[in-house]
């Protein structure tokens, strides 16, 4: 119940920061992110792209270019792109004269559409894609208004030509055509040959102004960035450069494809930059990261991003993303930008935090719990507490807990990526729940050597003793470091405090009396007192000898 309460006030907390939580176990899972693979585009970038110039092969302004471009994006019925939006948006061509025969549309593995077009009587084939796509299907270009062969003098040109473009920051398209006769009535994958290369339209998406501050809020916290994009190098590059991401190494898609799955495994922890990469490889590269033991998250909004976003630890979508890309996702932000992202993080590092104590403190406290009652039930001749004493023991416990989503979590705790370590729960619970029986058994020899209780004072000396231990003890595991430093927040310290003023008061009322509880004596509530009170500084001496040691075992 308090894991799910506590999941829960994540998820709301989440909701105020504009994150909806579509699986209530990706708000944990978000704080345990060590690796975020992203597109550029509109996370890194404004997402706002503005075709800026249309070139011929030698750099020059292209009326050319641009129609064709123009009615490629026009009469194109596929996928459409923000590319296409902004092609159509910059300037109007007229159509009219132009009637549309058939199209071979755009996928991610050919990175080009062709549309097949008739103008007079005469058809064309207007092709656009990648620019090295297209070049690689050329065999002639057209500068001056003419058409020449492409040697490998020009060619180099063009290529010099897209590398420079690049390097500005420049998302490139190249632009291709081809004439074909009257009779050619479809369009099919084999007409994109022998085409005519008329040059290139280039796009600007500037850097986004809150991305550098959020990458670099998400580095300190221990969160590497790796850009999953389907650009070329030197435009990932010079946003990198924009952003003041280092660039620690490049996969490019042609280089994955000749990987299997051990070596490509080798060579993701060191690159930070996959370039030209089709949507299978992203899964291929997700799947490599988390072979190699990373929580990884993954931010996407395209069609081709659903898988992707399946195999990632924490599928992270938007608000404006496609249909397919938000249903794969476990989180939807509202609001395209990376600092509510670094929120949302620092949220789910919280709730596993608070998670956290809560199983730190309940698996040590019923461990000790049931150590004591093996070892009581050995040496009683009759029940330690009766079943019904256990049940209350139990819900008290409980309610005490239910404060803890809105307790705050050390800094420590905040600055690193945390994620389930059942070595540590198990060492935690195994050197904190003998103290606590150790305290059981000290209470078990007063109640019956020094106050000499039959059965029911008994049951009524260690319900009571059981309780306050038990609840008290959260402000001590509740921080890794001093308690009085690290102050709780007040409707836990409160609820606590409530419940172990009622597990004290409850024998002396008539309801206690039909619980089987009877009133102890008054000297018993100074040795509770003087139990308790060894018994948090002995939980709190073996905390710091615990985590002393744990965390030279870390070391080495």
């Amino acid at each position: 119940m308090v894991v799910s309460v506590t999941l829960s006030q994540g998820a709301m907390r989440l909701a105020r920061s504009r994150v909806i939580v579509k699986r209530l176990s990706a708000v944990q899972d978000l704080g345990g992110i060590d690796v975020l693979c992203t597109d550029k585009t509109g996370t890194l970038t404004e997402g706002r792209i503005r075709l800026e110039r249309h070139v011929d092969a030698a750099g020059r302004d292209s009326g050319r270019v641009l129609e064709l471009a123009y009615l490629n994006s026009y009469f194109e019925t596929g996928i459409r792109s923000p590319l296409d939006d902004a092609i159509l948006a910059h300037r109007h061509v007229d159509v009219g004269s132009w009637r549309k025969i058939d199209e071979v549309p755009f996928d991610f593995e050919r990175r080009r559409v062709s549309v097949l077009l008739e103008q007079g009587g005469q058809r064309t084939l207007a092709v656009k894609g990648s620019p090295e796509d297209i070049l690689r299907l050329c065999t002639g270009y057209e500068a001056d208004g003419r058409q020449h062969p492409l040697d490998a003098a020009a060619r180099a040109r063009i290529q010099a030509l897209f590398e420079s473009l690049s390097r500005d920051g420049f998302r490139v398209l190249g632009i291709a055509w081809r004439g074909e006769p009257p009779q050619h009535d479809h369009a099919v994958l084999g007409d994109e040959a022998d085409l005519v290369f008329s040059g290139f339209a280039a796009f600007l998406d500037p850097p986004k102004a809150s991305a550098a501050p959020a990458l670099a809020a998400l580095a300190q916290d221990g969160i590497a960035l790796k850009i999953v994009s389907g650009d070329n190098e030197f435009v990932a590059r010079y946003i990198c450069a924009q952003l003041g991401v280092a660039v620690s190494g490049v996969l490019t898609g042609g280089e994955i494809a000749q990987l299997d799955d051990a070596a490509l495994q080798a060579r993701v922890q060191g690159a930070n930059l996959f370039c030209r990469i089709t949507p299978a490889q992203k899964t291929r590269v997700l799947a490599a990261l988390r072979a190699r033991g990373h929580v990884v998250g993954f931010l996407g909004d395209g069609i081709n991003d659903a898988p992707a976003l399946h195999t990632a630890d924490v599928g992270i979508s938007v608000d404006g993303a496609v249909d397919v890309a938000k249903e794969a996702a476990d989180l939807i932000m509202l609001e395209h930008d990376l600092q509510v992202l670094h929120a949302g993080v620092r949220e789910g590092r919280r709730t596993f935090g608070n998670v956290t104590k809560y199983i730190m403190m309940g698996t040590s406290s019923n461990f000790g719990n049931m150590f004591s009652m093996a070892g009581a039930t050995l040496l009683l001749p009759f029940l330690p507490m009766l079943p019904i004493q256990i049940l209350l023991n139990n819900f008290l416990y409980d309610l005490s807990e239910i404060a803890i989503p809105l307790d705050s979590v050390d800094e420590a705790a905040l600055a690193r990526p945390r994620t389930w370590d059942m070595h540590f729960i198990r060492n935690f619970m195994l050197t904190l729940g003998p103290v606590s029986s150790v305290f059981d058994f000290l209470t078990f020899y007063v109640m019956l050597g020094v106050f000499h209780a039959g059965e029911a004072l008994f049951h009524t000396g260690w319900f009571v003793e059981s309780v306050v231990t038990q609840v008290l003890v959260i402000f001590v595991i509740r921080t890794r470091g001093n308690p009085f430093a690290s102050r709780p927040h007040p409707a836990l310290a409160a609820l606590s405090l409530l419940v172990v003023a009622v597990a004290i008061a409850l024998p002396l009322t008539p309801l206690g009396a039909q619980l089987g509880f009877v009133a102890p004596p008054a000297a018993f509530y100074a040795v509770l007192a003087g139990i308790a009170t060894a018994y948090l500084l002995a939980v709190y001496a073996m905390k710091r000898v615990f985590y002393r040691s744990w965390d030279a075992r870390a070391a080495r």
